[in-house]
């Protein structure tokens, strides 16, 4: 979304406070709700009237942005033909972008430690191996995933490996492309590490090597939408993300995951994030956060919204 990663987004966007529901008044409250239901519609977000002073803030620098005089004018622009980019800065405003190389780093080292391994081996066999930053933000979480890899598989990129890193923000994936970051943003890193995958860019910045970025492969993608995914994944992280939906919306998107998982992948939440046992898919906690699916009970599984459609396989 910058949901997570995660876009990521950080569980801080619970967005605590706010005037509740009965301090609105009826102007104030028809406003909200044409808001959150525009959010809602857009990419699932949740927002309840206790956020209302949170939107209002938010929505007031879009309002100065635009030019616009009203709360009223800014709502016929998102609900109004030709909204989708503004939808998506309203989706972007409303959400908070926190990510960082290596966030959450006990994900990273039960990635390298217990499941890379019979990934390497099956890639070495000639097999296809399929990572998915599922809200890759600006891109820390994805070149992350790369790095462990080429630090434990250098011949990665000669190799049937790769790492989908989609979100539904296009400022933030045009950032996670020019994998150019300010230097303090990479403290997370060892000191081999930053030696080995970045190098010295303009400025006080440093980019991220080409080895790394040769895995990685950017897409504009809703998690509400059509995913047009052919294959399956290994592994998927979506961290930070369901702390923006409501219950259902959570389980049709963890069924849905598991309609792309292949047996024995591995899925990363956010530190606050659980798997609802009601979604029904076959997935078996093994930590506080990391899942592994299980397909022997999943012929039940069944198509929820925004139908996969066979398009050309675009995953990395």
């Amino acid at each position: 979304m910058t949901p997570a990663g995660a876009s990521p987004l950080a569980a801080a966007t619970r967005l605590s406070g706010g005037a509740p529901s009965e301090a609105l008044s009826p102007e104030k409250r028809a406003q909200f709700d044409a808001i959150a239901a525009t959010a809602r519609e857009a990419a699932g977000l949740h927002i309840v009237p206790e956020k209302s002073a949170m939107v209002f803030s938010r929505i007031g620098k879009r309002l100065r942005a635009l030019g616009l005089a009203s709360l009223d004018d800014y709502i016929a622009l998102i609900r109004g033909p030709g909204a989708a980019q503004e939808r998506e800065h309203l989706i972007s405003a409303l959400t908070t972008n926190v990510t960082s190389f290596f966030r959450e780093d006990h994900h990273f080292a039960h990635f390298a430690d217990a499941i890379l391994p019979g990934l390497i081996a099956r890639a070495r066999a000639g097999g296809r191996v399929r990572l998915w930053s599922s809200a890759c933000s600006s891109g820390q979480e994805a070149y992350s995933l790369a790095m462990v890899v080429l630090e434990r598989f250098p011949e990665a990129a000669r190799h049937d490996l790769r790492i989908l890193a989609s979100d539904i923000d296009h400022q933030v994936l045009a950032t996670a492309r020019a994998a150019t970051y300010p230097a303090d943003l990479v403290a997370p890193l060892t000191a081999g590490g930053r030696d080995r995958f970045l190098r010295p860019a303009e400025g006080d910045e440093v980019a991220v090597k080409d080895e790394v970025r040769a895995l990685v492969a950017f897409r504009h993608l809703n998690l509400m939408g059509n995913w047009p995914m052919k294959g399956r994944f290994d592994v998927i992280f979506c961290r930070n993300v369901m702390i923006y939906f409501d219950q259902p919306t959570q389980n049709r998107l963890i069924s849905r995951f598991a309609e792309v998982c292949a047996p024995g992948a591995v899925l990363y939440l956010g530190h606050s994030e659980r798997i609802d046992p009601a979604s029904g898919a076959p997935f078996r906690q093994v930590g506080q956060t990391t899942f592994v699916f299980e397909p022997a009970a999943a012929a039940h599984l069944h198509m929820p919204f925004g139908a996969h459609q066979e398009h050309p396989d675009v995953s990395p």
